[in-house]
């Protein structure tokens, strides 16, 4: 199960090729399970835009930026001569699809605060 297609992640992002394609409806299959994990009852306009939004952050903005730092990446150092290079990942790992503090809000489940106890059903 899918909730969007390769031509919904490719519109206002860039065309994708035949490789990448393939790679998009796989991770696609990916994305529709690792939303639903968080709230398979969000609206399917949401988990359209959430599906897009994590494959795309995966197959990069462009193929020249792609190689340089990697997609979803907050912060980054990049040196040269003595050679040093360092990122912090936002929210998940390179190569890894995650949900962005924005996505679950989207899905109905960011920012929410609260607590459960098992131990107090206990109590009688």
């Amino acid at each position: 199960m899918k909730y969007a297609e390769t031509a919904d992640v490719e519109a206002g992002f860039r065309s994708l090729d035949a490789d990448e394609k393939t790679r998009c409806d796989a991770l696609l299959e990916e994305a529709a399970i690792v939303i639903d994990a968080f709230n398979a009852d969000a609206a399917p306009d949401r988990k359209k835009l959430v599906s897009c939004r994590m494959v795309r952050r995966q197959l990069g903005a462009d193929s020249q930026s792609a190689g340089m730092f990697p997609a979803g990446a907050s912060q980054g150092t990049v040196s040269a001569l003595g050679y040093s290079q360092s990122w912090t990942m936002s929210g998940g790992a390179v190569g890894e699809l995650y949900l962005s503090k924005l996505e679950k809000q989207l899905l109905g489940v960011g920012n929410k605060i609260g607590a459960h106890s098992p131990v107090e059903e206990l109590v009688v």
